[in-house]
């Protein structure tokens, strides 16, 4: 793991050290600042969502990863274009489907059997067909969608603290 946000921990159970390393993009089609993006929010989420403050140290809990899928689809077919013929017709599609997954590796050094590697976390947003993908309905999309991935995240690492 490369040098990250480290934060304390505390809880029920007693306190810890929790990093979190910086994700990355290990996509083609999206944003060039969405793992950063993705990094600021969960960092962000963590400290909002349990008792965090930022610490310089090695954590006993570590987490890392990789955006690993950002995907439209169509979807919901609406049928073919008004005023095509057989031989021209063209289906569409009502809606697209932005996916969007996070690969994450979860260390938990002081109960090694709550760690787990590379699992995914996913999550879609669909939108209307006719909307462009402009960088404000995609940042709206991408919000809602980290949404979900965090809160998914969380429970699985430190929601049962």
């Amino acid at each position: 793991m490369t040098a990250g946000l480290v934060v304390l921990l505390c809880s029920q159970s007693g306190c810890g050290i929790y990093s979190i390393d910086s994700f990355f993009n290990n996509t083609d089609l999206a944003p060039a600042n969405i793992a950063q993006d993705f990094t600021n929010r969960i960092k962000d989420y963590y400290q909002q969502n349990s008792s965090l403050r930022v610490t310089q140290e090695n954590g006993e809990l570590q987490l890392e990863g990789t955006v690993s899928e950002y995907r439209l689809s169509p979807i919901a077919p609406q049928g073919s274009v008004p005023g095509a013929t057989a031989a021209t017709a063209t289906n569409i599609a009502a809606l697209t489907r932005l996916t969007i997954a996070v690969k994450v590796s979860y260390v938990d050094s002081t109960e090694p059997k709550n760690s787990f590697k590379d699992k995914t976390f996913s999550f879609y947003s669909d939108f209307d067909n006719n909307l462009v993908l402009t960088t404000s309905l995609q940042e709206e999309l991408q919000k809602k969608i980290f949404d979900q991935i965090l809160i998914d995240i969380f429970n699985a690492t430190v929601a049962n603290w």
